[in-house]
């Protein structure tokens, strides 16, 4: 097809290999800038305006005790301990939710024309659960993280967490669970969503998280890098005997030129109501060696971050072709994303490519690689400055099986102590061929129609 072949030759300019050595070498180039060792004072941003003040400067203090890479940073917490050789601080985050999914019919046909039922959701959970033990130990740049992560709406329990060495505000260490780089909202936005969880095309597109090594810092005046090399797309669900000897890698770019930050863990929404503008540009990529890491005698595969556009599975028996198991594929990710904040309004811009090539399967299949792509475009405005939100967000993709999905999000968020720290959500979705597929979000494969969130969440 003639958007595989474009796709083709991009990614031949700009392999994953040449991309990711480029990148370490210019992160290297970090050691020849001058840089004190981290404090807590040149971690402050800019403030937003004179009256929040004192409280931007604790939060950039908070920002420092935390910085890890990812989803997994916690909140700002109680103080248990602190003595001059360690510290141990509590905080935590609950979401309870209920959705109601909507579709027009329980069915739908995926793109090899077969039909397959639709199992709607309508219920209340307490969704997502997490508890996290932090401190430093020996000094102050020296952090741990010990994290317990519940989800009862599957039935699971993780733990476990990350360790951290900030050798300067240029040079900092992390070896844990963490993100692959494909995203902005896998670095350290979350929870602070517009709703409780991601929109179509990054849901769909993105990678996940896994056990990683990475570098982070500010490599200059206000552009942070981060460089990454983990397990696999996601580990979860998946154990060392599951693993193959094949690492991915990722990076990301992340430059705020105006202001030097932009809000609270990076959050959508303008909630601190920026005096002046705020500006965010960044870039991310993720390469993989991606396996379906199961035996090629199981239908299901333990790898279910790779989705087709249509929310089948990658690596599951029959996705490309009856009978047919995809065992191995190479999977390239890119995104690049940009936002600004000024005076309650917020607007995001966040486009994604995903390129799927060198298939092993046990049987022919009718393509040789896949190259999807979309971006997904938000809006908000604080109707009350602290108090009340409203957004409406748009996804569109672009397949190459030509099923196009999309859809329009609308919602309001209520915060009833004038903090981020607890809201009240209402989000409606109307969604055409649900790309992605997941008990963690929103969306049911395939679906047509309504979605209906109600949530609140806490982060302490």
């Amino acid at each position: 097809m003639q958007t595989s072949k474009h796709s083709h030759y991009i990614f031949k300019i700009i392999s994953a290999d040449t991309f990711f050595k480029s990148f370490l070498i210019v992160a290297s180039l970090l050691f020849l800038i001058p840089s004190a060792s981290y404090s807590q004072d040149d971690t402050a941003p800019p403030e937003y305006n004179d009256t929040n003040k004192a409280e931007m400067k604790i939060e950039a203090k908070e920002n420092y005790k935390n910085e890890i890479a990812g989803e997994f940073t916690p909140g700002r917490g109680f103080d248990v301990v602190k003595t001059s050789f360690a510290s141990l601080n509590v905080s935590g985050y609950l979401l309870a939710r209920y959705i109601n999914q909507l579709p027009e019919k329980t069915t739908f046909t995926d793109h090899l024309g077969r039909v397959n039922e639709l199992d709607p959701r309508n219920d209340i959970q307490i969704h997502r659960v997490f508890v996290w033990f932090t401190g430093f130990l020996g000094k102050e740049q020296f952090r741990y993280n010990l994290t317990v992560w519940g989800l009862p709406t599957t039935n699971q329990v993780l733990i476990f967490g990350n360790l951290t060495y900030s050798v300067a505000k240029s040079f900092r260490l992390g070896v844990g669970i963490g993100p692959n780089l494909g995203g902005r909202s896998l670095q350290g936005t979350w929870p602070y969503f517009n709703s409780s969880d991601r929109q179509l095309a990054e849901e769909s597109l993105r990678p996940g998280f896994t056990g990683s090594f990475w570098i982070n810092g500010e490599m200059l005046p206000r552009l942070n890098y981060t460089v990454a090399i983990g397990n696999n797309l996601s580990q979860l669900g998946t154990t060392a005997s599951n693993l193959t000897r094949d690492l991915t890698t990722s990076a990301s770019l992340l430059w705020m030129p105006t202001t030097g930050e932009f809000g609270e863990r990076g959050g959508q929404g303008d909630f601190e109501y920026h005096k002046n503008l705020a500006t965010r540009f960044g870039v991310s990529y993720v390469h993989a060696k991606d396996d379906r890491l199961a035996p090629l005698s199981d239908a299901a595969a333990k790898n279910t971050q790779v989705k087709l556009s249509d929310g089948l599975n990658f690596y599951d028996r029959g996705s490309l072709a009856d009978g047919v198991t995809v065992q191995k594929a190479n999977y390239d990710e890119g995104s690049v994303d940009v936002g600004l904040k000024i005076k309650g309004f917020h607007f995001q811009l966040e486009y994604f490519f995903r390129y799927l090539s060198n298939f092993v399967t046990d049987g022919p299949v009718p393509v040789s690689s896949l190259f999807d792509h979309g971006g997904v475009a938000t809006v908000s405005y604080m109707l009350m400055p602290k108090t009340l939100n409203a957004y409406v967000s748009s996804t569109y993709l672009f397949d190459q099986f030509q099923r196009y999905p999309w859809e329009v999000a609308v919602g309001a968020n209520y915060y009833p102590v004038k903090s981020r720290s607890w809201r009240l959500n209402a989000h409606l979705i109307y969604v055409d061929r649900s790309s992605a597929d997941s008990y963690f979000g929103f969306y049911l494969k395939g679906l047509k129609g309504p979605i209906l969130s109600i949530g609140t969440d806490i982060l302490l």
